[in-house]
This record gives structure tokens, sequence and C-alpha cells, in this order.
């Protein structure tokens, strides 16, 4: 007999359609299929051009299309702007999407309904990318299950919507890189980022010491009293780094052997500076959009290592069993009360213009995220 998979497809679109529940067969005998159902109403934010994405992101609906027996009907519940996503909005990342696209690459969906070809999900659990492109800021859509990870539905929401980047990108450098241990130190800059806030606590729990630079700004105390309250032991700005008297922050913690670097330019210079002989620096990112300049003097008598990282670039290296390990590795910090969710600012969906605007604003350490 034939088995009928009740999901849904979504494609992008100019009118919502109702969808055909498309019939599976597992065991011979005659076909049965399914009667239409009522469309769901789905919404997405979508570009057709790269470009500045408060003028190329528009939100439309999606025409809803039958589909196969391997695919997970998701309900998104929460998905964040992260850097990235800027970035490839712009078109000015490693990985580019087929336009038109959905924009995100991070967010939480509880799943409605799966094929019958599906093993590993059932309704009613929530998921995440497994790569990026996949096109999270949308109401609901269909992937295939193999694009997805599962995740604990008993974690807080925003920890489950963000936990996919910049957490993982954080372990990673924190144990890839150098033979670390308990009582060594670890130096980085954009601290008030996201993934400056997962390095703090991931880094207290391995019992990692943090030294962490930030930009000076107005609000320059209470935001070192957040960062030292997630763990950090040390937070000081970009201009107290370059002062004589940033060595004697070293009188009482080891130089860093390593050292994280999200901005580049001058910032990555201090903090080669401050690097212990034979340390690596990290690169993950350039939000100063300049260079990283590494004196030659440093390279010879100090042995130092130059090293860059990309999430995207360690999952393909690496198995889809390896980054589920990775998850759930960050899911137990998360029960145990030592990972939680940087800072964040909950947007409705069709107020996506204020939080782009929010997202690429200087100075800001709220994380925007979309609801759905």
């Amino acid at each position: 007999m034939w088995v009928r998979c009740a999901l849904w497809g979504a494609r992008a679109g100019s009118q919502l359609q109702s969808g055909v529940l498309a019939p599976c067969r597992r065991h011979g005998g005659a076909a049965s299929y399914s009667a239409s159902a009522q469309a769901s109403r789905v919404r997405a934010l979508i570009y057709g051009s790269h470009g500045d994405p408060a003028k190329v992101i528009e939100l439309k609906n999606l025409e809803l299309a039958a589909v196969g027996g391997s695919d997970v009907h998701v309900k998104m519940l929460a998905a964040p702007i992260n850097p990235s996503d800027i970035n490839m909005i712009q078109g000015n990342y490693g990985l580019l999407p087929k336009l038109p696209a959905v924009g995100g690459n991070e967010g939480v969906g509880q799943v409605e309904a799966v094929g019958c070809r599906v093993t590993r999900l059932k309704p009613g659990d929530w998921v995440i990318p497994a790569n990026a492109g996949l096109g999270t800021w949308q109401t609901e859509a269909v992937f295939s299950e193999k694009a997805l990870i599962q995740v604990p539905n008993d974690i807080p929401l925003q920890s489950a919507a963000t936990l996919g980047v910049n957490p993982c990108t954080a372990y990673r450098m924190l144990v890839d890189f150098e033979q670390l241990k308990p009582g060594d130190s670890v130096i980085q800059n954009a601290s008030n980022s996201g993934v400056g806030q997962a390095v703090i606590q991931i880094a207290a729990a391995l019992g990692l010491r943090t030294i962490n630079v930030v930009r000076d700004r107005p609000d320059i105390q209470k935001l070192m009293d957040r960062l030292k309250d997630l763990g950090a032991e040390h937070v000081i700005t970009e201009e107290e780094l370059r002062k004589p008297e940033a060595k004697n922050l070293f009188k009482n913690t080891p130089q860093p052997r390593l050292a994280l670097n999200c901005v580049g330019g001058k910032s990555s210079t201090e903090l080669l500076r401050h690097l212990a002989p034979g340390g690596t620096m990290v690169t993950y990112g350039g939000m100063a959009k300049q260079p990283v300049t590494a004196p030659v003097s440093l390279l010879i008598f100090k042995d130092l290592k130059l090293r860059g990282f990309w999430l995207s670039q360690w999952k393909k290296d690496h198995s889809p069993d390896e980054f589920q390990g990775l998850i759930l590795t960050l899911c137990d910090l998360i029960h145990r009360g030592q990972l939680t969710a940087p800072a964040c600012s909950e947007v409705p969906l069709q107020d996506y213009q204020r939080a782009l605007e929010a997202s690429m604003e200087p100075f800001v350490s709220s994380k925007q995220i979309l609801t759905m």
C-alpha cells in the first residue's frame, strides 16, 4: 500500500496557494492521496539582489507546495540577526545562496509534521539549521531532514535560537588551537559580541581566565559590569590596552597563549603584542574592515602563529554527528547554568526594518531576534 506524507513545502512566490499532500510508497499496492488542506499564512524576509539590507529585504508571502517523504514541516519560533546574515545579504560572505533567497542562517523552530521516511525527528521536537544558508527568517517552511539538527526543547528559547553559530564558534576556538589547561588565560577583542560573551562563559566553565577588550563608550562601566557578571576576569578598553600600564594585567594573570580576533587593524596588532611566546591568534571576523598587521619582530622573536576560523568550513571537515555532539556539549552547559544567551532584544517579524537598523548600529550589545 501507499502511505501518505502529510507535509507542506514552502517556496518563494507572489501569492499564497494551498498545497497538496504527497503520497509516499512504503509497500506495493494502490496509491492513495490526501485531500488538499487549508494553506497556512507563510511570511518571509526575502532579498532578490545584494546590497543594503534595509533596501533589498522585503517581507513577502510564500507559496506552499507538495513535498516528499524525507522532509520536515517546521514552524519557526525565533531567529537572530547575525553579522554573517548582514554580510551575506550585502554579498560579502564566503557562502552566498542562489537569489532570490530567504534571509537568516540561524534560529530555532518546532517540528509540525514529518514525512514517512523521516526517522530522527517527530512533531514537537525543536530543530536548528545544520548549515548556513537555510533561510530562517520566515514563519514556517519545509526542510530536508538532513538540513536540521535536533536540540532539547527544555532550554530557553533565546538560547536555542542563538545556539548554532556563536557558541559553536567560541567553543571550537577555545579547544582546537592551543592545548589550554585550567588557569591559562585567553585574550579577545569584540568581547561584548555574541561570540565574545560565549567565550567568556565557556572559558570560565573550562577553568580559563579571560582578558576582554572592548571599545570605549558612554556606558562603559555598565558593559564592564555585565561582562564580569558572565565570568570575565578583566575587561579593558582598546585605549587602555595600548598604554604601557597594560602590562600590569599580567602580574597576577599568565600571559595568554590564545588570542581571538574579530576586529582586525590596530586592535589585532595589540592582541599580538600581549600574546605569550609561541602563542596563537585566531581571526574569525573583521569588524574594522582593516587587514591584520603582524609586526615582523613578533613573528620572528616570539614565534607567534596566525590562524583563521570559519564554522562553515569546520562543518565541512567534520561529520554531522560531530556537530550534533558539539551542540549537545553546549546544551549541557546551558542546563548547568554555565552558558546563557547573549543580551537580546526580541522584535516581531513585521518590524524587521527596526531590527535590521539596530543590528548595524555601533555600540549595540543586544542581539536582535526576530520572533514569528
